[in-house]
């Protein structure tokens, strides 16, 4: 175990993830957030452990790994959005030369 508590607000997000590993983190930390939960419900009332705990700060880790993701997606769609807009002005710019 452990032998720091984890706390949701001392949680962060790794900083340079692409799509594919954004993915598999939040993959991995739903499984391990599932077995956590599975081993508190096996735990009597008054037993000393901190999976609750734990629980939430590995759900605050997954919130903002998650949110990399939505402005990935948000800046992938951006970017298509760019390089259509240029395909078109270059369109444009060859008709306008014929």
């Amino acid at each position: 175990m452990d032998t720091y508590n984890l706390k949701p607000e001392n949680m962060r997000a790794p900083q340079h993830l692409n799509e594919k590993e954004i993915r598999q983190s939040l993959d991995e930390l739903d499984a391990k957030i599932k077995v956590l939960q599975g081993r508190a419900h096996a735990t009597t009332a008054d037993s000393h452990h901190t999976y609750h705990e734990h629980i939430a700060a590995l759900e605050a880790k997954r919130a903002l790994i998650a949110q990399k993701l939505d402005n990935s997606s948000s800046a992938t769609e951006s970017t298509w959005q760019d390089i259509k807009r240029s395909l078109e002005d270059l369109t444009e710019g060859i008709k306008k030369l014929f």
